[in-house]
């Protein structure tokens, strides 16, 4: 399925809802089946920076696609960081390096986020885009 198959599916089920009270939970639940990640993998190291909750976040190669991995210690956050997952993981660093990542304007997410949430999300997105960077980087080598 391609990256914006996945968004289109994803904002099926937001605009399924008409109450933001319904879509946190939606999200909430997006976090609940958020594999969780090893505690050898909540390093300073993996930390995001620029989010208010505290969110980790690994990535590597399997068969040149990139897998994702993350949580956080929020369970609205570990919401977003399931999506992003959904979204972006088991891509090519190019298919991820040159997606729009649509979704988060159409459902609305930044608008219904406090502006440090929000932030965090940019620093999200930044972040899983380095990891891409860097491995379409070692590939070109």
């Amino acid at each position: 399925m391609s990256i914006n198959d996945i968004q289109d599916e994803i904002i099926d089920e937001f605009s399924a809802m008409d109450d933001w009270m319904d879509r946190y939970s939606l999200l909430i639940d997006f976090g609940n089946e958020l594999p969780a990640l090893p505690e050898e993998d909540k390093t300073e190291q993996n930390l995001i920076d620029g989010c208010q909750s505290k969110v980790w976040f690994t990535a590597h190669l399997e068969d040149g696609k990139i897998v994702y991995q993350g949580d956080s210690d929020a369970i609205l956050v570990k919401g977003i960081v399931a999506l992003l997952i959904k979204v972006l993981s088991g891509h090519t660093s190019k298919e991820i390096l040159e997606s729009d990542l649509y979704f988060v304007e159409r459902i609305n997410l930044k608008e219904h986020l406090s502006p440090t949430r929000s932030n965090g999300l940019v620093a999200m997105l930044k972040q899983m885009r380095y990891y891409a960077l860097a491995f379409e980087a070692k590939q070109q080598q």
